[in-house]
């Protein structure tokens, strides 16, 4: 949830790729697994068209803002 939230605030870049690469705040992420999960579950997308290997922001699709939508803030 965290990558979903920080992904709607603006923070998150991915690379263009099959199998995508995350960047948090600049930094790679270090749960590459859960982000390549993200995107192929369709909860995050380029936002908009790169050159392969090339990193571009990340935008939450629609499902990607109901998930967040439907869980409760970590206290």
């Amino acid at each position: 949830m965290a990558i979903l939230r920080a992904a709607a605030a603006g923070r998150v870049e991915m690379t263009c790729s099959c199998e995508p690469d995350l960047y948090v705040d600049g930094l790679a992420c270090c749960d590459q697994t859960t982000g390549r999960l993200l995107a192929h579950a369709g909860l995050i997308r380029p936002a908009r068209p790169g050159s392969l290997g090339q990193r571009v922001p990340v935008r939450l699709t629609a499902a990607g803002h109901a998930a967040l939508q439907a869980t409760p803030e970590a206290a």
